[in-house]
């Protein structure tokens, strides 16, 4: 069987090719790190949310308990019951 030599032309193609594989393949490893990062952090700013809203209900409990039901004017601090 004869021996065939590709062009320098084809040649050059096909390693342009194989290198835009692996740029685009480096590329996809680094959005998925992200992606993981990402939820990571959301994972932790539900965590936070979940413990800031415990912390809202456990003081409404306790200004509950101390003023009875009603609202508060955070500008004015009053206290006004309901009727």
């Amino acid at each position: 069987m004869e021996k065939k030599v590709l062009e320098k032309e084809e040649i050059n193609k096909l390693k342009e090719l194989k290198q835009q594989f692996k740029t685009l393949t480096d590329l996809t490893g680094e959005t998925e790190v992200q992606i993981m990062n990402l939820q990571i952090k959301k994972e932790q700013l539900k965590f936070n949310l979940q413990n800031l809203q415990q912390q809202e209900l456990v003081l409404a409990e306790k200004l509950e308990e101390k003023y009875g039901e009603g609202t508060i004017s955070l500008e004015s601090g009053e206290f006004l019951p309901n009727k």
